[in-house]
């Protein structure tokens, strides 16, 4: 790198932020205006500055690429999933970045039918995403939706399968997925709020006639939840859903009667969360009611659904994190988790025995996924390992005879998973708790410290991130890198619990848990501090943010994905998308206790002078969850506090969003600067 090459400035223009008698500086608030020509301009500069700074690794980011794109399966497909009467397969043909849906009908020897080839859909965008695929009952019609801009606001269309035809029908500004209802000319579909982005709306169109004249069917005042609308498996009732952090509210109607009104299945309770599946005469409910943390499940008839009518069919356990329900003919499937790891139980009707799916180690994924059909002994669900590709597995629940109908393919010949090293280690976090890190390396690497480490974690919303495998991760793992998971507070790994303590009040868990994991795998000689780097992305972009803050002395890189790091201006901020939905996460900093705390470990406001680590920082200008502004005046503030000379970058692609590029292939090109900025860090050339 050309030590004469000066980073770009932003310019300083004073604004104040006055809150709960308190008063804040932004020098850089100017940059969250996109339309200003400046704005882009300051943009592009951080982005020459990159290609500038890293001009040496062009080939070598090149080759990354070819290497990746080498492991994978470029003419590969989906396992084909029955449903009403058609096998339904996704494709990708060689040389082509977008996928390909299509369908055969009665068998797989069947005549394939193409619904989209997204290839001749994208031409002409430098991004596109097409989503909510929505087969009529009758088989004859598809809606589909499109996003051109990567902002999440997609345009409904209806194709009619029989003439290939696409109606001149566009509907704007939707979540793109819509319903049908039973008479095959009605759908249900999710508007958005044009400027928050927040799902609020839910309205009915029918075939023939022009959406000015759609119905509006439901709207959602309170800002803080968002809709959607579905159908129960059992394909009898439609269902509207509106959610919040903490509260659900479910309203129904006969699939069959599409004008008639929707009733409310369970009004909202603050903090009462549920869902249900229908079949037979009942619903069955998932549920925290009666205090029950890490939910429970209850029954009750279809035409008394009314909370005081549940009774429970699953006790609430301690333990053990009731996850989600499959329902079958003859079975019960339960998704649950306990001491961190995924269980899957099978429980017959009828009352004969019920057991678990077997699993043998303790780095691993198992989830059910297509499950469409309701009269079947087949369960479909799929497994990996950090070491171990990715299987779809068709298990026969009355004889317990497994099939493995697939597994990811690793192109290339060098792949053996044999080669690698797995485990889960435990690091004890500054109040005592134990918290999981999940590991891969490769075999016979000695433990002397000096080993280049990747550690990774996200820790907000209850999502969990498994262990899971991972073709481009092989890049880091064959030139010597430890990659690991720290399952820190914020999750939902050790159960509903791990979650509560790692947001709101107690949102620093989070990043003491992975700063304590990074000391851990320091004593422990996996690593040292001239070798540790740390990964995140979005709220997991935020923990990188603070963990630079808290402890920028234990890293020696940090890649920070579409980071959430100006919390306070953002959460005051009620036109941005998300805002208000979020107050149940990091709290409402209109009340000031909440105030207090974010603006304690906000990354933006809590940058100071010291030596900050070598830093990649990633964002997309079209960003409807993680403002652009956000990591553009985090680097702006960055350049002027930090008291050392080691690497900063701002990486903005000017032409996608949250999700960085649609392509298949393209997406790795950004993998491969990720790759590329830690191996070169670590004076690894080839």
């Amino acid at each position: 790198m050309s030590t004469n090459l000066l980073p770009p400035k932003a310019k300083i223009i004073p604004h104040t932020i006055e809150k709960h008698n308190h008063i804040r500086e932004d020098n850089y608030y100017w940059l969250n205006d996109r339309e200003n020509p400046e704005v882009i301009d300051y943009l592009n500069k951080e982005n020459d500055f990159y290609k500038q700074c890293t001009a040496h690794t062009k080939d070598f980011q090149e080759n990354l690429f070819k290497e990746m794109k080498a492991r994978i399966k470029e003419d590969d497909s989906s396992v084909p999933y029955f449903y009403n009467g058609y096998y339904y397969i996704t494709r990708f043909e060689k040389g082509k970045d977008y996928p390909i849906h299509s369908r055969k009908k009665g068998s797989l020897d069947a005549t394939e039918k193409i619904i989209f080839d997204c290839n001749e859909m994208a031409k002409g965008f430098t991004y596109f995403n097409l989503n909510g695929i929505s087969i009529s009952e009758d088989n004859k019609w598809v809606s589909f939706g499109t996003d051109t801009v990567s902002r999440r606001q997609y345009t409904i269309q209806i194709k009619n399968l029989e003439t290939n035809e696409i109606l001149p029908l566009k509907i704007e500004n939707t979540t793109g997925g819509a319903t049908w209802a039973n008479d095959n000319e009605t759908i249900f579909y999710t508007r958005k709020d044009e400027i928050t982005l927040r799902s609020d709306r839910i309205f009915k169109h029918k075939l023939g006639t022009k959406p000015e004249d759609d119905l509006l069917v439901y709207f959602e005042k309170d800002d803080t939840f968002n809709v959607s609308i579905y159908k129960s498996k059992s394909k009898k009732y439609l269902i509207i859903s509106s959610e919040s952090t903490l509260t659900s509210e479910y309203q129904i109607v006969l699939a069959s009667t599409p004008d008639a009104k929707f009733k409310i299945f369970q009004k909202r309770t603050r903090e009462l969360e549920y869902s249900f599946s229908h079949y037979g005469d009942s619903f069955y409910v998932l549920t925290n009611k009666d205090d029950a943390t890490n939910f429970k499940l209850m029954k009750t008839q279809e035409d008394k659904t009314s909370m005081e009518n549940w009774v429970d069919l699953i006790a609430h356990r301690k333990d053990v994190l009731l996850e989600g329900i499959d329902i079958f003919k003859d079975y019960l499937v339960i998704s649950e988790r306990s001491s961190g790891l995924n269980k899957i139980r099978i429980m017959p009707w009828d009352g004969s025995d019920e057991y678990y799916l077997p699993f043998e180690i303790d780095t691993y994924t198992a989830e059910t996924t297509t499950n469409i059909d309701f009269d079947t002994q087949t369960l479909r669900y799929s497994y990996q390992s950090l070491a171990t590709p990715s299987s779809i597995i068709d298990f026969d629940m009355k004889t317990k005879q497994k099939i493995i109908l697939k597994e990811q393919e690793v192109l290339g010949g060098k792949f053996d998973k044999n080669n690698y090293t797995e485990k889960r280690i435990f690091a004890t976090a500054t109040d005592g708790t134990k918290i999981p890190i999940s590991m891969v390396y490769k075999n016979g690497i000695k433990l002397f410290g000096k080993n280049p480490f990747l550690l990774y974690a996200y820790g907000s919303y209850g999502l969990n991130i498994d262990p899971y495998f991972s073709t481009t991760r092989l890049s880091l793992l064959d030139r010597g890198f430890i990659f690991a998971i720290a399952h820190v507070r914020g999750g939902e790994d050790l159960g509903r619990n791990w979650y509560e303590d790692g947001k709101l009040l107690k949102k620093k868990n989070t990043f003491t848990d992975f700063i304590d994991c990074s000391k851990f795998v320091i004593s422990e000689k996996y690593t040292s501090p001239e070798h540790l780097y740390a990964e995140g992305g979005s709220a997991g972009g935020l923990l990188m943010g603070a963990i630079v803050n808290m402890a920028p002395e234990l890293y020696n890189g940090i890649i920070a994905q579409v980071p959430f790091v100006d919390v306070v201006t953002t959460m005051l901020d009620d036109t941005i998308p998300l805002t208000t939905g979020e107050y149940d996460e990091w709290g409402n900093p209109n009340v000031k206790k909440y105030y207090d705390y974010m603006l304690s470990y906000s990354p933006y406001d809590n940058v100071k002078q010291t030596d900050y680590p070598n830093m990649y920082i990633s964002t997309g200008l079209h960003d409807s969850q993680v403002q652009y502004w956000e990591p553009a005046k985090w680097v702006a503030k960055l350049r002027v506090y930090k008291t050392n000379s080691k690497k900063l970058f701002l990486d903005t692609n000017m032409d996608a969003g949250h999700g960085g590029a649609s392509g298949r292939f393209e997406a790795l090109k950004e993998v491969a600067k990720e790759h590329s900025f830690l191996l070169d860090l670590e004076n690894i050339k080839k």
